[in-house]
């Protein structure tokens, strides 16, 4: 889905203008990319949560000399729970 169509859908879902469904796509965003050092949840959607990464070796594929990778911060979304069962089903 691209996103002019979510925000078409977002429109006649909340029966709103569709100006007013782009500022509140812009909104969400917005709020999303501030909290996110925190831990920002969209519930029933999931979450996106700040992760260090130790630093570690790893290979170059071209020659297979070892190298060193160094540590860093990686941001991560995990899915919520209900998401994956409304994609995947639920596992019995």
């Amino acid at each position: 889905m691209t996103k002019s169509q979510l925000i078409n859908h977002i429109a006649e879902e909340a029966e709103v203008p569709r100006k007013t469904a782009v500022r509140m796509l812009e909104a969400l965003s917005e709020v999303a990319y501030k909290e996110a050092k925190k831990g920002f949840t969209l519930p029933g959607l999931g979450k996106l949560v700040l992760v260090n990464r130790k630093a570690r070796t790893g290979r170059n594929p071209a020659t297979g000399a070892a190298i060193k990778i160094p540590a860093k911060k990686v941001l991560k979304f995990r899915i919520a729970k209900a998401a994956k069962d409304a994609i995947l089903g639920i596992k019995k």
